[in-house]
């Protein structure tokens, strides 16, 4: 039998490891609440692209294949997308990721941030593509460039956020 401060060291471990899924699920959540920002569904799809290269780059045990699968499914859920594309365009960014991660975590921010941004337009392009295939119609760029944009702009004062709790007392390393 597991004592008292063996189970609480435990949960604690496990709530760090836990924190990047976590904290990408509770904000997708809440940028999914009608009226909080203008531009809502770009933000939420952007917020979740940086989110998955981020964790994918500094902490990728934390987020595994499928947990981002999941991730995927519930930006389809919440943004009307076809079930399933999220989670193909979200485990093709972290498989591309994962090759460069040895060479990207070494790299200047300014560095990590122009690889984000080859991901976020890759991203964006790969689901303008599979909306254009799917809706048998060329469909209009804006929104999607929009999105991309958005996610690149959003991703230096988000990783300055994300950087902090990676290396704070959330690192699962500091348990």
């Amino acid at each position: 039998m597991m004592d008292a401060p063996e189970f609480w060291r435990g949960l604690d471990r496990t709530a760090r490891h836990a924190l990047p899924a976590a904290s990408i699920v509770a904000v997708t959540i809440l940028l999914a609440m009608p009226g909080l920002i203008p531009a809502q569904p770009a933000c939420r799809t952007a917020f979740v692209i940086a989110s998955v290269y981020f964790w994918s780059l500094y902490r990728p045990a934390s987020l595994p294949a499928p947990v981002v699968a999941l991730l995927g499914v519930l930006l389809d859920l919440l943004g009307a997308s076809p079930l399933g594309l999220w989670a193909v365009l979200l485990l093709l960014e972290q498989a591309a990721v994962a090759p460069m991660r040895r060479v990207l975590v070494r790299q200047s921010f300014l560095m990590v941030w122009l690889a984000f941004t080859g991901f976020a337009v890759a991203i964006s392009a790969l689901e303008w593509l599979a909306r254009a295939v799917l809706d048998l119609a060329l469909l209009p760029p804006g929104p999607i460039l929009a999105q991309g944009l958005i996610a690149i702009l959003l991703y230096p004062p988000l990783a300055v956020a994300l950087i902090r709790a990676h290396r704070s007392a959330a690192a699962p390393e500091q348990a």
